[in-house]
């Protein structure tokens, strides 16, 4: 039996504890923060020992990532809607290894370009399916507080990637940032293999063939609601894509932080780890909207702020580092709440549904992300316009999404 667009499909039985659940979602959904946080301090040496002289250009081994990661989305989704959510899975967390030791051994830029792609397509199976296999389980506020714990727990990757990665590179040389990240992926594969639970009802398989896939699509994107929210996260993706992007040379470039940079990396990572666990114990009781809508209003206030106080000259370290991590504690509180809502409405396709929003938000973050890395002109003031710009772009959107209404919870259980 295949439900009707509208219908929510009874919640999956845990067979494993919840705790685990979580742990397991959230190291899968690290290994994407982990393919690029790692790598931030090699960027330089990457660069130098593969002949790249424009220092922007070494940002995209990123965004090759980024956009393996972005497209193969599309097709991971009704993958996992066909042939349920293990097997899918575990062919992606395979490619995502074999690539991630393949770069090791790169021999030139564009090789280690190409398999990045690679990683990127293993890696959308994580981000695909863990969503899927959420909302299989659970649904509205109960998504919102899971996706919040489980972005809490993937945060510890961001926080402690870039020390990794230093540390990689005080002992040895860039290439074995990757072998270490095959490892951590292998590991993370067994796990999985041995723990995770097909969570996919089989009544809610869908075909998978052209006409059900553009169906599932158009469902997807002819639902406003979903529709909205999706491109409002997209938007604010792009600017954490575009931070990513100028990290190293904001704080190693820019502050001269040197060695000291996944430290401060690290500390804005746990400001976001923070957030989330707050919202995660007040999604219940507040709602998702009245939570990420104020949030994204002073996520506008605060790189507003940051914008002006740029244009008077470069803000000193001691000024910077707290009104970013403003705005980063704000981001807490919009990611897993935007994805949750959007995710709502479409439980019945949730595979196809997370992939599409998937891909746009990694795609469209991704792009809106790169361009804010190329306008990056020694100064933080590009970073600082793109942060606001795509505020402002996102609160359009909800504000489409809601009719013009904020912090309206259209159903008091769950919204």
């Amino acid at each position: 039996m295949t439900p009707q667009p509208g219908t929510s499909p009874q919640p999956f039985q845990l067979r494993i504890p919840r705790w685990e659940f979580i742990a397991l979602a959230a190291a899968l959904m690290a290994l994407n923060a982990l393919a690029i946080d790692i790598m931030l301090p090699g960027l330089q040496e990457i660069g130098a020992s593969l002949g790249v002289e424009n220092e922007n250009h070494r940002q995209y081994v990123i965004t090759a990532y980024i956009a393996g990661f972005g497209v193969a989305q599309l097709f991971f989704g009704p993958l996992s809607d066909r042939f349920g959510r293990r097997a899918p899975m575990l062919v992606g967390l395979a490619i995502y290894v074999a690539a991630a030791l393949g770069s090791a051994f790169a021999p030139t830029f564009e090789a280690l370009l190409i398999l990045r792609v690679i990683q990127g397509i293993g890696a959308a199976a994580t981000r695909v399916i863990v969503v899927s296999v959420v909302r299989d389980v659970f649904g509205g506020r109960a998504m919102a507080e899971v996706m919040s714990l489980v972005f809490m727990v993937f945060m510890v990757i961001p926080v402690v990637a870039p020390g990794m990665g230093q540390i990689v590179m005080l002992f040895s040389e860039w290439h074995m940032i990757f072998v270490v990240m095959a490892v951590v992926a292998l590991l993370f594969t067994l796990w999985a293999a041995a723990r995770l639970p097909e969570t996919l009802h089989p009544e809610y398989r869908r075909s998978f063939n052209v006409q059900t896939i553009a169906n599932g699509f158009r469902i997807v994107l002819t639902n406003r609601v979903s529709l909205c929210y999706m491109l409002a996260t997209t938007s604010i993706f792009g600017a954490l894509f575009g931070f990513i992007n100028s990290a190293q040379q904001v704080y190693v470039g820019i502050y001269g932080l040197g060695v000291w940079f996944p430290v401060i990396f690290a500390a804005i990572a746990g400001m976001m780890a923070v957030s989330s666990f707050v919202n995660s114990r007040l999604v219940g009781r507040v709602g998702m909207r009245k939570l990420s809508h104020g949030a994204l209003l002073g996520f506008i206030a605060v790189t507003s702020i940051w914008l002006v106080l740029s244009l008077f000259g470069q803000l000193p370290l001691y000024v910077f580092v707290p009104i970013f991590a403003a705005a980063m504690l704000q981001f807490g509180w919009i990611g897993s709440n935007f994805n949750s809502i959007a995710m709502e409405p479409l439980g019945h396709l949730a595979g196809t549904a997370s992939s599409v929003q998937g891909f746009t938000q990694t795609v469209g973050g991704g792009f809106i992300g790169a361009v804010i890395g190329q306008l990056f002109d020694g100064t933080t003031t590009p970073l600082a316009a793109g942060f606001c710009a795509v505020s402002l772009l996102s609160l359009t959107f909800v504000l489409i999404a809601e009719r013009g209404k904020l912090f309206q919870a259209h159903n008091p259980r769950t919204a």
